[in-house]
């Protein structure tokens, strides 16, 4: 799709002596839906975990557009225009669903976290900024009525929406999505695949996302990057994956 927004390089991870990573490489194009497949333990989420700066690399590095670091810390990989979602919502469930992702902007402003949740302290100029931010992005996803809504009362498909908010609330280059679709039924899924499509193509993010419902990602991404055991089995077009011999053997089983 043009230039690389994010490369790896030969990155490796281990935990007490077992290789969760194994001299892994591939890019991911600016503008694009990589999707990232393989069975559980593959290393996916352990792969997000480096790239946002969650775990230190043992060996490698990444360079995100055009800044090659062997170690990021969250905070900065934050402020670089890296997003993140997780496996298992880490919502604040007492809070309302405006000022959940409202947190996702404590690490952008000068105000603290309570601050612009609470309205009060020392910016008002930039709280205004950033709720009118977060109503865009409430609008975007389609949660507006839900904005005063404590999340903990709302269905799970919707607070999985929350959590995709907070992220985008930053206007990342780069949105991490740890299976967002997890948990859902067939109708959820096709609902947030829409919106995670519509995230790519309106607002030009990129993502990365891990998801183990093969008719998704085939559906969805632009580029797949098959993981097994912490190395990289294929990586290319979801056409070229779907027909590949070892994928198929391996985790597709018969897709038509």
């Amino acid at each position: 799709m043009g230039t690389q927004l994010l490369q790896l390089h030969d990155v490796s991870l281990s935990f007490q002596g077992i290789s969760a990573l194994n001299s892994l490489s591939f890019e991911v194009a600016k503008g694009e839906i990589c999707a990232l497949i393989g069975p559980n333990g593959a290393g996916k989420s352990s792969l997000l975990n480096v790239i946002n700066g969650v775990y230190r690399a043992d060996a490698g590095d990444v360079v995100f557009d055009g800044v090659r670091f062997e170690r990021i810390h969250p905070y900065k990989a934050a402020h670089l225009g890296i997003g993140r979602t997780f496996q298992h919502n880490a919502l604040f469930g007492r809070l309302s669903v405006i000022e959940n992702v409202l947190a996702g902007l404590a690490r952008h402003g000068r105000a603290t976290f309570v601050e612009n949740i609470f309205r009060v302290g020392r910016d008002p100029a930039e709280r205004r900024r950033f709720r009118a931010r977060a109503e865009r992005i409430l609008a975007f996803l389609e949660l507006e009525r839900h904005a005063a809504t404590v999340v903990a009362t709302l269905p799970y498909g919707v607070q999985k929406r929350v959590d995709l908010a907070r992220a985008l609330v930053a206007e990342p280059k780069l949105l991490l999505l740890d299976e967002p679709m997890a948990g859902m039924n067939q109708e959820e899924k096709r609902e947030m695949s829409r919106f995670v499509a519509g995230v790519n193509a309106e607002l030009g993010t990129t993502v990365v996302l891990i998801e183990h419902d093969v008719g998704i990602v085939m559906d969805l991404a632009h580029h797949v990057v098959v993981l097994d055991y912490g190395r990289k089995v294929a990586d290319g077009a979801p056409e070229d994956v779907r027909i590949n011999p070892d994928v198929i053997a391996a985790y597709l089983g018969t897709v038509h």
